[in-house]
């Protein structure tokens, strides 16, 4: 396989300024995949450079033209799926079942897209005093510097291009140095698409946070859309704030999962296997917290319990495997200590609990007698860790589930009028009830309180790269 390893800087592949590169490794045997690219601050300053030159053609590019261009981009995604899912695999070490699933959503944004680049809506009304007419428009917001994570290096990636190609505008990304390669190829797939020259650049700055924010200081940067932890998040913030950047976050979650008296533990139980375990648990949106009613705990553990046991463990590239390595060892070192710091708190080991020899492989791992508060409720976990708190009060639930300074996500299951009743007084921006995935490319994606700002996905996601103009007309 081919990989691309270099900058994309106004339409060219290129190595960095200074020569210098990284490792991006593959943690399932701890290999070096690809040495990429290093982008300076003069690489960066370039990037910047070529995407405010294209902005106004592109700007002024019909719709029509911008969303054909995002639909080939879904062909040729469609076309290759197998080769998007390897990237993914080599570079990130999810199994493949998760790499194909995420190759199949990222590449829905471009489609998705493609249709709402041609539904940007406007107004046009007579004020109320009779006086004029009011005219709103919405025109593309300028450059956007697009930052992604490494846990979901596609569709994060195709989430942010999608839009904010879409509106008209002209992009930076910046991808997680853990998997830049699968950045690369959604970048070099645009380029066969027929992106105009200087409207996507990539680029990988080190040190990373310095450098990202030169790119927020230039005034010709109007947005930035970022994925990531709170902690960076906040950071980042104030970073915008200097020159007043329009934001847009999906930040850290931690996601409760209730489940109710009345609810069916066949749905519950293949529910919350998805919700914890895709992704190997390194989702933002991944169930975190698991409250489970008295009446339902023993069997729902019992079943959990049977479920995590036929999860097979081992390399993405061997299809058969259920759950990949987490991205790195210092990762899965993360989620070791986790677990131990739960049981020297009072957790019990029901399943796992280990890491696995020969990569950043952890055991799918089941923990209960888990109190509220301890520090794996109040931890974003990112691994393949089910930690359960049995509650007997659907109240002490919700109160429990809303105990968190993050709102990204959260699961009910349950009888389906109490279980609706349930979700409205969670605070969260999103919901599932009596289902384990809510993410598609057509609902808007988002969260509440220090979970983000703003939406993404749905027709409100091209909303976050366009500005409202108020013209006023002689009636």
């Amino acid at each position: 396989m081919n990989l691309l390893a270099d900058l994309f800087i106004d339409g060219q592949w290129r190595p960095g300024s200074d020569g210098r590169r990284f490792d991006v490794v593959d943690p399932a045997d701890l290999s070096t995949v690809a040495a990429f690219a290093v982008a300076s601050e003069q690489d960066c300053m370039a990037a910047v450079d070529a995407a405010a030159a294209a902005q106004p053609a592109w700007a002024a590019a019909a719709p029509r033209d911008r969303g054909e261009i995002l639909r080939r981009a879904y062909e040729i995604l469609t076309d290759e799926i197998d080769v998007f899912a390897e990237i993914m695999v080599r570079e990130n070490g999810k199994s493949w079942a998760d790499a194909v699933g995420e190759a199949n959503y990222a590449k829905e944004f471009f489609r998705w897209f493609a249709e709402e680049a041609v539904r940007v809506p406007g107004d046009y009304r007579l004020s109320p005093a009779g006086d004029k007419r009011i005219v709103v428009d919405r025109q593309p917001i300028g450059v956007s510097l697009l930052v992604t994570p490494w846990n979901f290096p596609a569709a994060m990636a195709t989430r942010k291009l999608g839009p904010a190609l879409a509106a008209g505008c002209a992009t930076v990304l910046k991808p997680a140095r853990e998997t830049p390669l699968t950045a690369a190829y959604v970048v070099e797939v645009l380029r066969r698409a027929g992106v105009p020259r200087g409207v996507v650049n990539l680029v990988t700055p080190v040190p990373t946070g310095p450098l990202v924010k030169r790119m927020i200081d230039r005034p010709e940067v109007r947005k930035l859309s970022f994925t990531g932890s709170t902690e960076v998040g906040r950071e980042l913030l104030h970073a915008c704030a200097d020159s007043v950047v329009s934001t847009s976050m999906e930040l850290g979650g931690n996601a409760p999962l209730i489940v109710l008296p009345g609810a069916d533990l066949d749905v519950a139980v293949a529910g919350a296997l998805l919700a914890k375990m895709r992704n190997g648990g390194s989702a933002c949106t991944a169930a975190n917290r698991f409250y489970v009613h008295d009446a339902v705990h023993d069997e729902f553990v019992a079943r959990m319990d049977a479920a995590l046991a036929a999860v097979s463990v081992g390399p993405g590239l061997d299809r058969t495997n259920d759950l990949g390595a987490l991205v790195s060892v210092a990762e899965r070192d993360k989620v070791a200590h986790l677990v131990e710091t739960a049981v020297a708190q009072g957790a019990t080991v029901v399943r796992g609990g280990r890491p696995v020899a020969g990569g950043a492989f952890y055991e799918a791992t089941l923990l209960t007698d888990v109190a509220h508060g301890s520090t794996i409720t109040t931890t974003e976990i990112f691994g393949p860790v089910t930690a359960v708190v049995r509650f007997d009060d659907v109240d002490d639930a919700v109160r429990m589930a809303n105990d968190t300074v993050y709102g990204l996500m959260a699961y009910v299951f349950g009888e389906e009028r109490e279980a609706m009743g349930v979700a409205r007084r969670l605070e969260a921006g999103m919901v599932a009830v009596n289902r384990g995935v809510v993410s598609d490319p057509a609902a808007p994606f988002g969260g509440v309180k220090q979970s983000g700002l703003g939406r993404e996905g749905g027709s409100e996601g091209i909303l976050e790269f366009l500005e409202e103009k108020y013209i006023a007309l002689t009636a």
